[in-house]
């Protein structure tokens, strides 16, 4: 746009210039005119000079010969040729001029032509054109397959990850929860909570006390991630993983009793159990020290506390997994650990998990649901064990 617009100036310039030499050329020729008359009234007025042809004396004799008579005459014929017509002048600059002015406009709208955008035709027209000459020219069908480039698998999603397989684990969820009737012991809203933390946190590392109906989900939900269980029940994990051999599971014992949860909440108010070590080296009764070395090693971003069972009194109940799970998350090297635990409308969950978990990190509850945020211990010194 910036280069038509220069050039239309400069045209508009060149324009205005050409037409200011014509009006110059026009006002020389009426000076002319009006000396030639002044000149005329000076001969009349002096009877010698009288006689002189005044169109002779200022076009014809550039030398301006004072007195014609004095020189021999030449003839009317020769006189004619020799004195230019004062129309065929005219007549000749307006031709000029004309003729100048018509090769303008034929540059200008040569410009315009080369110059201004042709429009793309539209796709319609241009399979419109494609059929139409496939139609009349069947041999060049074979040409333009041969120079139309392959589509993409997937040509209206991104090529990945949308293009690649179902991950197994979620392929097996699917499956397994389509065929059975039982359905996890949490309910939708609980479920919803550990899963808000999972969208944000997966692939993580998410350690489970319990092993039950909704294990594979929660491993689906952690694709990518390491989903560990830890179950009691030693015919339990058999029958699961039977089913299910995808699972990774350990079997492990409690050697306390529900009946016995106001003497370990008793242990545990002790100074010994408020120090934050690794749960194989704490002199705390309440720490479990049997589970595999990996389970201690691992630094854990989700951990739930939905086992072991602990509905009746001679049940191993859930005193010692809320606080050696508490115990885990207070010892990483560093970031935070999303715990959660289920049933906290039983005695022994709702009192351990505020005792050992502390109020001040509860997050959200939802149902029979505790979410607790618990930060690491180890990057700052001299932090209460609750805040």
């Amino acid at each position: 746009m910036n280069c038509q617009y220069l050039t239309f100036r400069l045209l508009l310039l060149l324009y205005l210039h050409i037409q200011k030499q014509i009006s110059l050329l026009y006002h020389l020729y009426l000076s002319q005119r009006k000396q030639k008359e002044i000149i005329s009234c000076l001969l009349s007025a002096i009877p010698p000079l009288s006689s002189i042809n005044i169109d002779s004396f200022i076009i014809s004799h550039p030398t301006q010969e004072p007195f014609p008579s004095l020189y021999p005459k030449k003839s009317h014929t020769q006189r004619r040729t020799m004195r230019p017509n004062k129309n065929q002048s005219t007549i000749n600059i307006k031709i000029i001029a004309l003729s100048f002015f018509f090769l303008l406009f034929l540059v200008l709208v040569a410009w315009s032509s080369f110059s201004s955008p042709r429009p793309s035709s539209s796709p319609k027209s241009e399979n419109h054109s494609d059929l139409s000459s496939s139609s009349t020219d069947p041999s060049s069908i074979d040409e333009e397959d041969q120079k139309k480039p392959s589509a993409p698998a997937c040509p209206s999603l991104p090529s990945t990850p949308s293009c690649t397989k179902t991950p197994p684990s979620l392929a097996n969820a699917l499956v397994h929860y389509v065929t059975t009737n039982i359905t996890p012991q949490q309910t939708l809203k609980e479920i919803s909570v550990t899963l808000r933390v999972l969208e944000k946190k997966s692939p993580c590392n998410f350690l489970v006390f319990g092993l039950g109906h909704d294990s594979l989900m929660w491993t689906s939900l952690n694709h990518g991630g390491r989903t560990v269980f830890l179950e009691e029940d030693k015919a339990w994990i058999e029958q699961i993983t039977e089913k299910l051999p995808s699972l990774e599971s350990y079997h492990v014992t409690y050697d306390t009793r529900v009946h016995q949860a106001d003497g370990l909440m008793e242990t545990g108010m002790g100074d010994e159990c408020k120090a934050v070590s690794d749960p194989r080296f704490s002199k705390c009764q309440l720490a479990l020290k049997g589970f595999p070395s990996d389970i201690y090693d691992i630094e854990w971003d989700l951990i739930m506390v939905d086992a072991p069972t602990g509905y009746h009194d001679e049940a191993p109940g859930r005193m010692t997994a809320i606080y050696t799970a508490g115990l885990m998350a207070r010892n990483r090297e560093n970031g935070e650990t999303d715990l959660f635990v289920h049933d906290v409308d039983r005695v022994v969950e709702d009192k351990f998990s505020k005792a050992f978990l502390c109020e001040g990190y509860l997050t959200e509850q939802e149902g029979r649901l505790r979410h607790f945020t618990i930060p690491s211990h180890r990057t700052r010194s001299g932090r209460p064990f609750c805040p």
